[in-house]
């Protein structure tokens, strides 16, 4: 009998190894598609200290920037180069997420193919002017020339800009080639009038200073309800005139529902993508990584690397005039 119970005892810890064994003596390393000092950087380097933990044979953990083209450097690598081995994890834009049903010649991914792990939080972008700038609202903004500052053409903070320009009537032109943190510094230099598609939790988590001192005009925002830190501001769907035009706003926008969106190459073997999936949604719950995250004022509403690719399947069979139409939206010529 002794000798029985030493075998299933044994026949235990081999099973216990097994389970750990894809990532046990691994590092992963964190791909972050963002330069370092922006909100997508931040969130991705709390996620990195506190995920491996949840990780069976919790693997250490490398966070790489690899900034370029509004973060299309990284998801194209990621999605052609990356080993696809289980050791690579991509923090990406979702801003770029729509980018191939809208026939971007740049995108060399398709996103039905990657693997989802998870989202840490949703995303309203808003346009915003300095605080001295004489406008101060996306009344006295309509067909006023304005320059906003944006880090590349297929970002939020260039394609909100051609949005407004053609559903409300603004003059906003688009200055592309900013680096992350130098879209910032242009406003408060008066290189820029404004920035438009900056999150407001990606502000909150990179320049608090700039809330907690007043230092914005806020214009308008995204979503289909103020957040409840902005509930005076207009919503961009509100402003919209006609049911179609509020149909290619929730087409272009629909990605920021997946706000902080992280993925593994395609062909990553399923047992490891199931165990990052089902470590990342531990990790949103964990009391540690939460306050850290409330600490560094980052918004945590998650969505699991499921309900990612059920929304991303579901907007890609969008019909083919809305699509067509929304794609028009965002050709504007930007400077």
């Amino acid at each position: 009998m002794i000798r029985a119970c030493g075998l299933i005892l044994a026949l235990g810890c081999v099973a216990a190894e097994a389970q750990d064994a894809p990532y046990r003596g691994k590092q992963v390393r964190l791909v972050i598609s963002a330069g370092t000092g922006g909100g997508y950087d931040a969130y991705a380097r709390v996620l990195a200290r506190h995920l491996d933990r949840h990780i069976p044979g919790q693997p250490s953990i490398v966070a790489q920037n690899m900034p370029g083209a509004a973060g299309m450097l990284a998801t194209n690598w990621t999605y052609n180069v990356a080993p696809k081995d289980g050791t690579v994890l991509l923090a990406t834009y979702n801003a770029l997420l729509p980018e191939p049903l809208f026939g971007n010649p740049a995108v060399q991914f398709d996103p039905l193919k990657f693997e989802w792990i998870g989202s840490i939080g949703k995303q309203q972008n808003i346009c915003v002017t300095w605080r001295t700038h004489p406008v101060k609202t996306i009344e006295q903004a309509i067909g006023r020339d304005l320059t906003v500052a944006s880090t590349g053409a297929t970002g939020f903070s260039a394609t909100m800009g051609l949005v407004l320009n053609a559903l409300i009537g603004t003059k906003i032109k688009v200055v592309l080639g900013y680096a992350t943190t130098e879209a910032r510094l242009a406003v408060e230099r008066g290189e820029a009038d404004g920035i438009c598609g900056l999150s407001w939790s990606t502000l909150k988590a990179s320049n608090p200073d700039w809330i907690q001192n007043d230092r914005l005009n806020v214009l308008v925002q995204t979503g289909s309800k103020p957040h409840f830190e902005l509930p005076t501001v207009p919503v961009l769907v509100d402003l919209v005139k006609s049911d179609s035009d509020r149909k290619v706003v929730d087409l272009i926008s629909f990605s920021e529902d997946m706000g902080r969106p992280f993925a593994m190459p395609p062909g990553t073997p399923k047992e490891m993508v199931a165990a990052m999936r089902r470590g990342f949604d531990a990790t949103m719950k964990d009391p540690a990584f939460l306050e850290e995250a409330r600490k560094a004022m980052q918004e945590v509403d998650p969505l699991t690397g499921e309900e990612m690719d059920a929304s991303l399947r579901r907007n890609y069979a969008a019909p083919k005039e809305l699509v067509r139409r929304a794609a028009g939206v965002l050709a504007t010529p930007a400077k």
